[in-house]
């Protein structure tokens, strides 16, 4: 029997979902898929007869059971999340039931709304001199409490790019957690909907960020980037320099 497969579709543009993924759809019998997140596009490589699913609405239970049912009864199995299923999917909690119910399983990488959100802006997100480290975190909200040590105020004294999910609404926080490491005027772009048709970029200052998403009315599907990266002012890799010498090139005198 077929493995449930979880597929990540990407962070909005069609296009953006992985030759394997748009596969796999194309032979599902059921696809269970947030509805609120994935682009209804994607839904256009299923099968006219699949049944099809919208998990927004529902549980965790209803939606496990529905790749428990599916699977038990010979289906081709997607579920289908937003992005990447490795970030902020609740993955880990869906196939721990899916053991339990000794279903087989298996996760297909997809683009996440960082990396579309770095597209979007034009920037490397690790610069020689600059940055070399991406932090993928969120500010701390009313939901699931941050782990010891992994609080914005923590994290702010490595310098590093920081890319923050599920937080448009804890601006001043942010600003309040990172300004003593990044400094006020510290470049800062919000990303919202990344890739999809109606896109927003918003661009400030650190200290400004607060006041730039309430202007903007910005309170969710948002990526907030912060670090000097976006200035796009650093060193050359020396990957490339005419003057080093790798396993694939020696250096010219």
């Amino acid at each position: 029997m077929h493995p449930v497969q979880f597929v990540g579709a990407g962070p909005g543009d069609p296009e953006l979902i992985t030759l394997k993924g748009a596969r796999l759809l194309s032979t599902a019998d059921l696809v269970v898929h947030a509805g609120s997140l994935v682009h209804p596009d994607v839904l256009k490589h299923c099968r006219p007869d699949a049944t099809l699913v919208d998990s927004a609405p529902i549980a965790l239970e209803a939606i496990t059971d529905a790749l428990i049912q599916g699977h038990r009864a010979g289906q081709r199995v997607v579920r289908l999340h937003s992005g990447d299923s490795s970030i902020y999917g609740a993955t880990a909690e869906q196939t721990k039931r899916l053991d339990a119910a000794g279903v087989p399983w298996e996760i297909v990488a997809g683009v996440s709304s960082f990396q579309a959100s770095a597209a979007a802006l034009g920037v490397e997100l690790t610069l020689p001199g600059v940055s070399q480290s991406v932090i993928l975190t969120r500010a701390e909200g009313r939901s699931t409490p941050m782990p010891a040590g992994e609080q914005l105020a923590q994290l702010g004294k490595t310098g590093a790019t920081l890319c923050l999910f599920l937080s448009a609404t804890l601006a001043k926080k942010i600003e309040t957690d990172l300004i003593p490491h990044y400094g006020a005027d510290c470049p800062v772009a919000v990303v919202v909907r990344a890739s999809w048709p109606d896109q927003v970029i918003l661009r400030c200052t650190l200290d400004g960020l607060d006041a730039a998403l309430k202007e903007a009315k910005v309170v969710k599907t948002a990526m907030i980037i912060v670090g000097r990266v976006l200035l796009k002012e650093g060193e050359a890799s020396k990957l490339y320099d005419k003057a080093f010498t790798h396993g694939y090139r020696r250096a010219e005198k």
